[in-house]
């Protein structure tokens, strides 16, 4: 996977997550494939927002498997679509964007949910992807 651009400061990045989880909570909500609602964009696309919308929805399949083994009697279909896709974005960079900290990736997540999801989803997503990163990345504390 593409690596992010080291040039983005970090509220850029902030930005570039919130185009890619507008994305892929758009792709859920309509039922369309990522790459339809890609080719339907005006407005080019940051490549990590690319990277993160494109990989997270080839990857979607894994990550469902895995966020149900570990999100405890919280199957993924039940969750608000937006903490779906803040979880599978979030997990896919976990997985893929080795070079962020897991502290950060989950920060950021977290953040979104406090900014657009429920008031009790920033927890939840808090505790899903600490499991996630202890799976996916053992040897780096969250």
């Amino acid at each position: 996977m593409s690596t992010p651009d080291p040039l983005v400061a970090g509220s850029q990045r902030h930005q570039v997550r919130e185009r890619a989880l507008g994305l892929l909570y758009e792709a859920e909500v309509k039922g369309v494939e990522m790459a339809e609602l890609l080719a339907a964009q005006e407005l080019p696309l940051e490549p990590y927002a690319h990277t993160l919308v494109t990989g997270t929805a080839h990857h979607q399949d894994y990550i469902d498997a895995t966020l149900e083994e570990l999100s405890d009697r919280w199957p993924v279909s039940r969750m608000p679509a937006l903490d779906r896709a803040i979880l599978r974005m979030a997990s896919f960079e976990l997985s893929h964007s080795t070079d962020i900290p897991v502290a950060v990736v989950i920060n950021e997540a977290v953040e979104l949910a406090h900014e657009y999801s429920t008031p009790s989803s920033a927890g939840f997503i808090n505790g899903v992807l600490s499991q996630v990163a202890s799976a996916v990345r053992p040897s780096e504390d969250g």
